[in-house]
């Protein structure tokens, strides 16, 4: 095969890679500090999503302008959703918060569906339809933008983790609940602020995805179920792992469609996600025991 044609599939795969990026990057700070499985992320994604289109829509608000509106909104709306059901009715106990964010799904997803219907919904701007030349490809504007402010939110994310007072805090609890308790951290309260970023990522995600993707109420489902193999590849609570997960899925569905064609290039993953846990069953970045 031409390698022309071969380097513009691995660009437009490490493009796709940096769309899973934030969506997968939230799933894993979730789950390093809660240490549960988010079951809700690909609904609230949808949310999100739709918070974008109609800012479009009714108050002609462009999606890249809205970031910063979007991210405080799902910031607000996961801090609030942890400290008023999840850590309310979970009583503590990490099945009860599984059954918690699964019924918050299946109820998003019928409350979308409800109110939006199942139609196909996409917005246009005015760099909708722009290519850049990359290389050998010519790659879509909207997607090259997702890919680099993917990169440099995930490199803020894990900057303020490790370096701010409240990002110690986070991995004090995530490390050890009960001496962070002693020491004076309101562990609550920080399990509420570590599950609100991990959906404030769905909001910068959702602005980047909708130029040049679309939204139903079941959209959530394509991104959560590679957001899940991305961060059981990377190493469970890796954000490096995370974002080189999605990279390395990205670029491996790019290039499995185009070789087995777009129908097949879905069975790349886990074919990918297989051979990787055989060699290294923590993950790229997992710790062993």
């Amino acid at each position: 095969m031409d390698a022309t044609i071969l380097g513009a599939a691995a660009i437009n795969g490490l493009l796709l890679g940096g769309s899973y990026a934030l969506v997968a990057v939230g799933l894993t700070l979730i789950y390093g500090v809660l240490h549960i499985i988010n079951f809700a992320h690909g609904s609230l994604l949808m949310l999100a999503m739709y918070g974008v289109y109609f800012l479009l829509t009714k108050a002609n608000v462009d999606p890249y302008a809205a970031l910063p509106l979007m991210v405080a909104a799902m910031f607000a709306g996961g801090y609030l959703l942890y400290r008023a059901v999840i850590g309310r009715f979970s009583h503590g106990k990490d099945e009860n918060i599984l059954l918690i964010t699964l019924g918050l799904a299946i109820v998003l997803e019928n409350i979308a569906l409800f109110f939006f219907t199942g139609d196909t919904q996409t917005i246009t701007v005015s760099y909708s339809y722009e290519m850049v030349a990359l290389g050998p490809a010519l790659v879509p504007l909207p997607k090259l933008v997702s890919f680099l402010a993917s990169l440099v939110l995930c490199g803020a994310l894990a900057l303020f983790i490790a370096r701010t007072d409240a990002g110690k805090a986070i991995r004090a609890v995530a490390k050890e609940r009960h001496g962070a308790r002693l020491v004076g951290i309101d562990v609550d309260k920080m399990l509420a602020v570590a599950y609100g970023i991990g959906i404030a990522c769905l909001g910068a995600a959702a602005c980047l995805l909708m130029p040049s993707f679309y939204v139903t109420p079941t959209v959530g489902h394509l991104f959560v179920i590679v957001a899940f193999t991305i961060v059981v590849l990377g190493g469970m609570g890796s954000f490096v792992g995370a974002l080189l997960g999605a990279l390395i899925i990205g670029l491996t569905e790019s290039l499995a469609g185009l070789f087995l064609g777009e129908a097949l290039g879905q069975i790349g993953i886990p074919l990918v996600f297989i051979l990787i846990l055989l060699f290294r069953p923590t993950g790229l970045f997992g710790a062993g025991k």
